[in-house]
């Protein structure tokens, strides 16, 4: 064989072994145990394909036997010989079992308001298709198989976000997102909203016919409110190191004092989360001249001297709803499950853990928004910013300067106050007092995720004045704080005279988001602890 022919094949080989290595990193493979948030990011928001492990396909399989079993016989076995909820006393023959768990589909899409986003719904697609890995609910592996295709094709059901108390977990819009397993409902194609069965050539999909049980193990579980509660979390994280970034360059700006940040404080008081904070401001400040500047200030106010004890408690409630939250995306959450051949009647699909959790957590982030504005008002009040002008602008009176983006933040953290009001104190009952006590979890995850939207902004704010106050200052702030400044001016000019300015916070809340202001200072210092 000719040698360039056999280079040519080698090479040829080379590209494919690069091609599937490329296709395996780019993969979550489903087992119903282990799965991460980070898991859940990747599949929802940057399309890693799904596969199912072959132990999972053989658990699916033969639980799906049993189940079987149990309807040749004629078992009374809630939700496949019976009705649902209330309606669990009437019988249903075995020739209605089809019909029975598609109505169940139709009849449970009853939700209203704006779409649940594409990243939310593949997130939730995600955690149905584990849930089932775990072999314990009863489905056919080929509809479990059809979910994976709608994750892999990207299909995209239309969800209207409310609708579910949580419990019988995300009733409503799971629903939804099952009309398009049987080729009911609508998606989005292209941008826009249209009925399912009329696009199901254009998006290659085969609806399947749900066969006894699959109704009820699709439809019921904490699918949704774990999947935004899980997209909401790994969000946080970004937020807390762009805070903490965003807050060491405040101090650096208002000439702090470093006392506050010494270890022996907190070692003296030594939450996890406190230590960390107080970790990461010593050296993000590190080699400042700003810092200890101001030789006659004996200490700071609250919103700088108590930051890491604030930050630091927050920084324990993501924590503490991450572990909760990668309980729940590795659990079984519906009902009845199946052992031992026998179906057993539970209520996994009670979202409190998760509503507790979420209600936490939207509390522990609208404090981080509640600190942020307060130094956003110190820094541009004359009386307060240590010489800096007022409003941060030159020939203020003429310039308004920064005096409304302030008024901005307010406005956002009087919001959240609001929005911080725990969702899992209140319960209405449903289904004829059958569900006499819900969770009101996906109200919990949609509240905190509106919060960590808004908080977000308030610290834009906050880097768009610090970064504006800096430039007025003469001595040099540490090289982290240096890099901070450098990237954000990349982005956001110096406001010389008076400007539309809500671009740039528009731009500097996206570049928040992305986490490149954290990894921009990372290269510093290394990685912040949280």
């Amino acid at each position: 064989m000719h040698k360039k022919y056999i280079g040519f094949l080698c090479l040829t080989h080379l590209i494919l072994i690069h091609h599937c290595a490329a296709e395996i990193q780019n993969t979550v493979v489903v087992t119903g145990d282990g799965l991460t948030i980070q898991d859940v990011v990747n599949v929802a928001k940057n399309r890693f394909k799904v596969i199912i492990s072959d132990d999972a396909k053989k658990r699916i399989t033969a639980t799906r036997a049993k189940v079987d079993t149990l309807v040749n016989e004629g078992k009374v076995v809630y939700g496949l010989t019976t009705g649902f909820g209330s309606l669990a006393n009437v019988s249903i023959s075995q020739d209605q079992t089809q019909q029975l768990q598609t109505n169940l589909i139709r009849s449970h899409a009853a939700g209203v308001g704006n779409p649940l986003s594409e990243e939310v719904v593949r997130a939730a697609l995600l955690l149905r298709v584990n849930t089932f890995a775990k072999g314990v609910s009863g489905l056919r592996l080929s509809t479990v198989e059809k979910l994976v295709e709608m994750l892999n094709k990207e299909i995209y059901p239309y969800v209207p976000e409310k609708g579910s108390v949580g419990a019988s977990g995300d009733l409503a819009p799971l629903s939804h997102i099952m009309l398009v397993l049987i080729g009911e409902g609508e998606v989005f194609y292209q941008g826009k909203r249209v009925e399912t069965r009329a696009y199901l050539k254009e998006l290659n999909f085969e609806p399947t016919s749900l066969s006894s049980k699959e109704g009820l193990a699709l439809n019921n579980g904490t699918a949704v409110l774990t999947a935004v509660s899980a997209l909401t979390i790994a969000d946080a994280y970004t937020l807390i190191n762009g805070a903490q970034i965003t807050a060491a360059a405040t101090f650096e700006a208002l000439k702090a004092c470093s006392s506050p940040f010494d270890s022996r404080i907190h070692q003296a008081r030594p939450h996890d989360g406190q230590v960390k904070c107080a970790s990461n401001i010593r050296r993000l400040l590190q080699g400042s001249s700003l810092i200890d500047s101001h030789i006659s200030k004996v200490q700071d106010c609250y919103s700088i001297r108590c930051f890491a004890q604030v930050m630091g408690a927050s920084i324990d409630a993501i924590n503490y709803a991450k572990k909760v939250i990668e309980v729940e995306i590795n659990s079984a959450t519906d009902n009845p499950l199946i052992f031992d051949g026998a179906a057993y009647s539970g209520g996994n699909f009670h979202g409190q853990p998760i509503a507790l959790a979420m209600d936490f957590a939207g509390m522990a982030i609208a404090e981080i928004g509640d600190i942020s504005e307060r130094r956003s008002a110190r820094i541009l009040d004359p009386q307060l910013n240590d010489g800096l002008p007022a409003f941060l602008i030159k020939g203020s009176g003429l310039n308004s300067g920064f005096m409304i983006p302030q008024y901005t933040a307010a406005a956002l953290v009087s919001e959240n106050k609001i929005l911080a009001h725990p969702a899992c104190v209140d319960s209405i009952p449903t289904c004829a007092n059958q569900e006499d006590h819900v969770s009101m979890g996906s109200i919990s995850a949609r509240k905190a995720s509106t919060i960590l939207n808004n908080v977000f902004s308030v610290v834009a704010i906050e880097l768009l004045l610090t970064i504006q106050a800096l430039d007025f200052r003469e001595q040099m702030p540490s090289a982290a704080i240096q890099a901070l400044k450098k990237f954000v001016r990349s982005k956001v000019d110096f406001v010389e005279d008076d400007r539309i300015l809500y671009k740039d916070i528009d731009a500097l809340t996206e570049i928040l988001k992305s986490g490149v202001i954290v990894t921009t200072v990372e290269q510093q210092i290394g990685a912040l602890a949280i």
